[in-house]
């Protein structure tokens, strides 16, 4: 006859017999390799994301520095051309200056607006979160088929 201990619960499937605290540390080292799993993951992602980011750095501020030079250029440009149209006013230089830079204040209030709403609803780590939810859902499944 089998020894029982109070601490100690017996379950027998099959041939071998198991404890309850053993069933416990299995069912705790499966739910730590659930967790690692879930973090490496979402390290491998953040990884993958910071080397793509160290590449685009460098040559992003080198386009920023190549257009913002051409914008003021022709923004310039632009400037002269709007005072001509107000040749023979002494305020002709002011007019076009304010002219442009209005242009330009509106076409960059625009362009942030666009900018705003293509991130707006992105979130960090995409495939992580999507595994997240079939894992939760993989959970209630098999919570309601065991009760």
């Amino acid at each position: 006859m089998n020894e029982h201990f109070p601490s100690e619960t017996r379950v027998m499937s099959g041939n071998e017999e198991r404890t309850l605290r053993n069933i416990l540390r299995e069912i705790g080292g499966g739910l730590t390799e659930f967790v690692d799993t879930r973090v490496q993951m979402a390290k491998s992602e953040l990884r993958e994301t910071l080397g793509a980011v160290k590449t685009a750095v460098p040559l992003a501020v080198m386009a920023l520095a190549l257009v913002v030079t051409g914008l003021l250029l022709l923004t310039l440009a632009l400037v002269s051309l709007t005072a001509s149209a107000f040749a023979g006013s002494p305020y002709a230089w002011f007019y076009a200056f304010l002219i442009v830079g209005f242009c330009w204040v509106a076409f960059g209030a625009v362009t942030a607006f666009f900018a705003v709403n293509q991130l707006r609803g992105r979130r960090f780590p995409k495939r992580t979160m999507e595994v997240l939810k079939a894992d939760k859902v993989w959970l209630q499944n098999e919570a309601r088929g065991h009760v």
